[in-house]
């Protein structure tokens, strides 16, 4: 059996991180996951809300996205009976606990396309 240092896990350990990494990106793929999760984090927003805020999304891709979050637990879908009938989508709890990740890529892009518009590069 391995021993782990402070510094450096076991080959099992980091086995097991990169198979939760997997997971996560695999539940998070794709383009557009990621940006409505952010939005949601925010409000809670109608269909046609989303479609205008995520720039470049298609209606049917949209659908699917949403079907995909709500599956996996990181977004609820709220429909209220009134006339007309409404949905709402809102970031569940298990969804807001990326709320640190999404920050977190705010912040490195805010501050990579600082350096970018820097450099000029």
């Amino acid at each position: 059996m391995e021993k782990a240092s402070v510094d450096h896990p076991t080959s099992a350990a980091c086995a097991l991180r990169m198979r939760a990494i997997d997971d996560t990106l695999d539940i998070l793929s794709g383009k557009w996951k990621l940006a409505i999760i952010a939005r949601l984090c925010n409000h809670p927003m109608r269909y046609s809300a989303l479609l205008r805020d995520v720039t470049g999304i298609s209606g049917k891709v949209l659908s699917r996205e949403l079907q995909d979050l709500e599956a996996n637990g990181l977004i609820v879908r709220h429909v209220t009976t009134s006339k007309p009938l409404t949905v709402t989508y809102s970031i569940s709890d298990t969804g807001r606990s990326l709320s640190s990740l999404t920050n977190s890529l705010a912040d490195w892009g805010m501050a990579h396309r600082a350096r970018i518009m820097q450099t000029g590069s």
